[in-house]
């Protein structure tokens, strides 16, 4: 590519940023990367009607959380500023008004009571009312009209939009970096508004003036504006601009059934739908994922490799992704793969890493670990952490390591406490008592030694000595609990539950 590669991701602060927005960002980030180019982040936010209070700097926070750092956009400086379509309405007008002196758009004056009029009239007959070569010399716009009596009309303030002159009996041959060729009949396109009388462009014309004088060269985004190419295609040639290339990605799909994975999906099947949370909504940070496992995860939603790998970095995925590899369908969105991969993510860090934020799961539970050795919170991280899916499973795998049980699992105790254990236990004290290296593998040397001297099963012995120490039938390895615990608290767990066991 011999111009420099720029994409932008244009989201409108009208909510919080769904996940497949945050997959769009990913796939133009990704891209730019890959060239050497640049992430550009615009705001659209030409409808002021629509607009929500805090969501552009959710949008921000949500791209800096997954690493998708953006090169040019709102709080940065650039060359190709402002990056809020708000503070660049000024410059659209001009541009409706190009169209119209090269015939290529006209003013409309009709009244939406007198369009609805028209639309339940052909809805009577069966028909569906297109706005376009077919009608719209009948209807009230410039077309139909002298010059003089369209000044008047606008000088008089009355309402108005530019609509675009869609040409009739054309072939449009459109190009999909994913999608590849297609074919439109003009016929069948209508004549779509591109400003209105208040000063302010719809999207199609605003998109397509800020791409162009962006300097964007390719254009990612979802297929729910695969409609709109063949008019953004069209206005870049009544422009006389070199339109960017296209690629229009799939749609996240439900986990079951049919249609785009929605909210409701969400708080249906329990699972997030935004990277941060949004009012009542919990978002993935929030729920206890990496952002690297998020951003894992979406890459391979419509996207493929061509290899059997899965886990990617942030840098793997810059150096291996290709639009040409793209899916055209639909991913199909599976929460428990999402899961899958936060674990995957969780097993390859670091203990200390995880042990800090164990540390501040501890500390709002009011659990003191001042006492303990220094990297006590280490170890026990690393005997625990391939049963977690998430940190904030780490207490209930590990509660045992700092607190002495209060309770035992009804059903265990039924089955492992017999009439003779209190008394086995005893002795197993006793033996305990004796020990001056309680290290692991002392411990499980010794007691097993002692099993076998005394003629005793394991059955008889272990199963209990598990639930006394730990309360459940649950847990690693018994003789690493043990030797975590100490020789003291070994002791005092067991004399307790015989107590309370009785």
């Amino acid at each position: 590519m011999s111009q420099r590669v720029r994409v932008r991701f244009a989201p409108s602060p009208t909510g919080p940023l769904h996940i497949g927005g945050v997959r769009t960002a990913l796939f133009n980030y990704l891209f730019a990367k890959k060239h050497g180019g640049d992430f550009i982040l615009r705001i659209e936010d030409t409808d002021q009607n629509r607009y929500v209070e805090g969501a552009e700097q959710y949008i921000i926070d949500a791209l800096n959380w997954c690493g998708l750092t953006f090169d040019e956009g709102p709080g940065l400086k650039g060359d190709f500023g402002p990056y809020k379509q708000s503070e660049r309405k000024h410059l659209y007008k001009q541009y409706a008004e190009e169209l119209i002196a090269k015939g290529k758009a006209y003013y409309a004056f009709d009244t939406s009571e007198k369009l609805d009029s028209h639309r339940k009239e052909h809805e009577a007959n069966g028909k569906t009312f297109i706005y376009n070569w077919h009608n719209r010399l009948k209807l009230d716009n410039s077309l139909s009209m002298m010059p003089e009596d369209v000044q008047k009309r606008l000088d008089s303030g009355e309402d108005y939009v530019v609509r675009f002159l869609t040409p009739p009996d054309e072939k449009l041959h459109l190009k999909d970096i994913v999608r590849g060729s297609m074919e439109i009949d003009t016929n069948v396109l209508d004549d779509k508004v591109l400003f209105k009388g208040d000063g302010m462009p719809t999207y199609h014309l605003a998109n397509i003036v800020d791409d162009h004088l962006m300097e964007i060269t390719h254009v990612i985004r979802g297929e729910e504006w695969l409609p709109s190419l063949a008019l953004h295609q069209q206005l870049y040639d009544a422009f006389g601009w070199t339109a960017p290339e296209f690629a229009h990605l799939p749609l996240i799909m439900k986990p079951v059934g049919k249609g785009k994975l929605s909210k409701r999906d969400g708080e249906k099947m329990g699972f997030p739908v935004f990277p941060l949370t949004w009012n009542e909504s919990e978002g993935y940070k929030e729920a206890g994922y990496f952002s690297e496992a998020v951003v894992n995860f979406l890459a391979l939603l419509g996207w493929n490799p061509g290899t059997e790998q899965e886990i990617f970095s942030l840098e793997e995925l810059v150096e291996t992704f290709s639009l040409e590899r793209v899916n055209k369908s639909g991913a199909r969105f599976d929460p428990d793969k999402t899961k899958w991969y936060n674990q995957q993510y969780l097993q390859s860090k670091d203990n200390k890493e995880l042990a800090g934020l164990y540390a501040e799961i501890l500390k709002s539970k009011s659990v003191l670990v001042d006492d303990k050795p220094s990297d006590y919170l280490e170890k026990v991280v690393e005997l625990i952490k391939e049963r977690a899916v998430f940190v904030s499973d780490f207490w209930e795998l590990s509660d045992y390591f700092f607190e002495a049980p209060t309770s035992y699992n009804e059903k265990a105790a039924k089955k492992q406490w017999k009439e003779d254990t209190p008394d086995i236990l005893n002795r197993l004290v006793s033996k305990i008592k004796e020990m001056t290296d309680f290290s692991s593998e002392n411990v499980e040397t010794t007691v097993k030694s002692w099993i076998g001297e005394q003629e005793l099963s394991f059955g008889k012995v272990m199963p209990p000595l598990r639930l006394v120490i730990v309360g459940d039938m649950k847990g690693p390895h018994l003789f690493d609990i043990m030797a975590m615990i100490g020789n003291e608290n070994s002791i005092a767990r067991i004399q307790k539950a015989i107590s309370d066991l009785a």
